[in-house]
């Protein structure tokens, strides 16, 4: 066999590997959208009283575990639009959005998870009237809700939490910034935090269930938005991250 016909026969068999991996994907990604639209349906007849009744702050418990699991939704959706794609900043409907809206709708979707670990959440916003932004909305509440959850999980019990809103009328864009004073990321993780399915010794350590998808979907769909994601971390001290979003 000479070297271009096993070049070929390499690329067959990644060929091969790749079209597996992709309907391995496609049938999970189905199983569990299926799984995820009975326990909506669930959930609906409980909130609806078919059931029985319910008190007040059941009904309110139902009703965030049926917005999670909307978002869950989404998020299998995305997926597999991501699996017949090469583009994985795949964004479908843009509109007019009011951040700071959007941030308080994802924000208490975690009141019982902040109140079980005693974490107080600090929301700062300078300015009184922060102009809307163009973008695809439940793209945009999964980067507040992997931004968020993430400073949860590694955060200490009885810890803070402080995120803040900007716009910056110079570069006509939305700061926000999600800082935690939890246990940081190590100098030699942090090249590699972004990358898909990575998940840092030190995180896995604190919370072993985890997929390492999170941060690597949230910098897609941010940089798809032309905006941009950083952080700044000190293990043990915390980490900062940082997104701007452009108003347009």
């Amino acid at each position: 066999m000479n070297e271009l016909e096993k070049i070929k026969s390499e690329n067959d068999k990644l060929k091969e590997i790749d079209e597996n991996k992709s309907e391995l994907i496609s049938i999970s990604a189905h199983q569990l959208r299926t799984s995820l639209s009975a326990l909506k349906w669930t959930l609906k007849m409980i909130l609806d009283k078919e059931l029985g009744e319910i008190n007040e702050e059941q009904k309110n418990y139902i009703e965030k575990a049926i917005s999670s699991n909307d978002r869950s939704i989404v998020l299998v959706n995305y997926l597999l639009t991501f699996n017949h794609s090469d583009d994985l900043s795949y964004v479908s409907k843009l509109k007019e959005i009011n951040i700071v809206s959007v941030f308080e709708k994802v924000s208490a979707d975690f009141i019982a998870e902040l109140k079980n670990k005693q974490i107080e959440l600090i929301f700062n916003k300078k300015e009184e009237n922060i102009p809307n932004i163009n973008c695809d909305e439940p793209m945009i509440m999964m980067v507040l809700q992997n931004l968020i959850e993430n400073a949860i999980k590694y955060s200490p019990n009885k810890s803070r939490i402080t995120i803040s809103i900007n716009y910056n009328s110079d570069n006509n864009n939305i700061e926000l910034s999600f800082h935690d004073e939890g246990i940081g990321i190590k100098k030699e993780d942090q090249i590699k935090i972004f990358n898909k399915f990575f998940r840092a010794p030190n995180a896995i350590e604190k919370e072993t269930i985890g997929s390492g998808l999170g941060l690597f979907i949230t910098k897609n769909i941010v940089e798809k938005h032309n905006g941009k994601i950083w952080f700044e971390s000190l293990p043990e001290s915390g980490t900062t991250f940082f997104v701007t979003l452009p108003i347009h």
